[in-house]
């Protein structure tokens, strides 16, 4: 069985599900591939429950439920589950709760960030967060959601957890660790600067360097690149309007 990745979804505001969906998957991939996904992973701003898109959400659900697996997300920025603290959790047998946005077909849940998951025979470190560098669209100087960075308490007790264990298959986070963001997107990026002064991706960058790992998966960035680190000896992989199967 296999795990499909992709990118940033939020709530199709961009035609993200075009690429999603049951007919361009089994296009892209052989109906033996296909059919072997047994959860689909976005990474980050799914923007599932988005304000004022509950008609489109409903298209979406009827999509998704063609497809046979559920879909997890890592939390990004632009997700107003960050500001739903009366959402569900339930333990799906992958290590941990999940919190849920949508218990019928299709299942769709977030993985908490700082949490350690075991999904196909794979442990997972599950991150999550980054800045929003688009929030002056909406209240200067004000994150979208409150919590959008990391608390105190989060943070702690991660480096707890890795105190007593730092090894992992495969790092699932939003943004990417700061020096990578810099190599893969610095002399090329024409996008907003404010995504080098990201809090998160400083704490990446500090998680980076006290584990283990083969690779490395990550959105935020909206491209599709992949960077090899010869002193870690590691991949980094960003996803877009792209996705990837990890068997």
């Amino acid at each position: 069985m296999s795990i499909l990745l992709s990118g940033d979804f939020h709530d199709n505001a961009r035609g993200e599900l075009s690429y999603l969906t049951k007919d361009y998957l089994t296009k892209k991939y052989d109906r033996k591939q296909y059919e072997e996904i047994k959860y689909h992973i976005i990474l980050g701003d799914g923007g599932f429950l988005w304000p004022g898109q509950e008609k489109e959400e409903v298209l979406i659900f009827e999509e998704l439920s063609k497809r046979h697996f559920p879909t997890l997300c890592v939390i990004g920025n632009h997700e107003p589950v960050l500001g739903r603290p009366d959402l569900g959790e339930a333990d799906i047998g992958i290590g941990g709760n999940v919190i849920v946005i949508n218990r019928e077909k299709p299942f769709l849940a977030y993985l908490k960030r700082g949490k350690i998951y075991h999904i196909e025979n794979h442990k997972f470190l599950v991150l999550g967060g980054a800045l929003s560098v688009d929030k002056r669209f909406r209240k200067p100087n004000i994150s979208w959601w409150e919590n959008e960075y990391w608390s105190a308490e989060e943070e702690s007790e991660l480096f707890a957890l890795l105190g007593k264990d730092n090894s992992f298959d495969y790092v699932l986070s939003h943004t990417g660790p700061d020096r990578i963001n810099r190599k893969v997107f610095g002399k090329n990026w024409k996008g907003d600067p404010q995504k080098y002064q990201d809090k998160v991706a400083a704490l990446n960058d500090e998680i980076d360097g006290k584990i283990t790992c083969k690779q490395w998966f990550c959105g935020h960035w909206h491209q599709n690149v992949y960077y090899y680190d010869e002193e870690l000896k590691r991949g980094y992989q960003y996803l877009y309007y792209e996705t990837a199967i990890l068997e």
